[in-house]
């Protein structure tokens, strides 16, 4: 069976706020199949002028446990917000995340995110942690 990629309505470049921004990547997030142990925060950290305008933000995750509320590592998700000085206000603005240990971006449209990216990023962590 064909996964489905789950994404939501972005707002236009002429509703965009930062607050908005952040709001509709929560939404987002709150489409992945990840399971509810995961707890997350997510903020704004710049906005950046170039050749469009990019809105930074971070959501950072973990598995807090009863035993270890504070867990041992965390996992970060950067994602950017493009408005482009080239199109039209009415356009949706373009988004696209990364993982903290990659440097490969990724569209909502056109990749799924999944759990166990997360889960990969913290076991390193872990390992490195107990190597030093």
């Amino acid at each position: 069976t064909k996964h489905v990629i789950k994404n939501i309505p972005w707002t236009t470049a002429k509703n965009f706020t930062v607050e908005r921004g952040r709001q509709q990547i929560e939404e987002l997030i709150s489409t992945w199949d990840i399971h509810e142990s995961w707890l997350h925060h997510s903020e704004f950290l710049e906005e950046e002028l170039k050749d469009s305008k990019r809105y930074h933000y971070r959501a950072c995750w973990g598995l807090p446990t009863r035993r270890k509320p504070i867990p041992r590592a965390t996992a970060s998700v950067y994602f950017i917000i493009v408005i482009s000085k080239f199109k039209p206000d009415t356009v949706p603005v373009e988004v696209f995340y990364r993982l903290e240990s990659s440097r490969l971006i990724r569209s909502p449209e056109q990749c799924q995110f999944r759990e166990k990216w997360l889960q990969d990023i913290i076991e390193n962590k872990i390992v490195c942690i107990e190597r030093l």
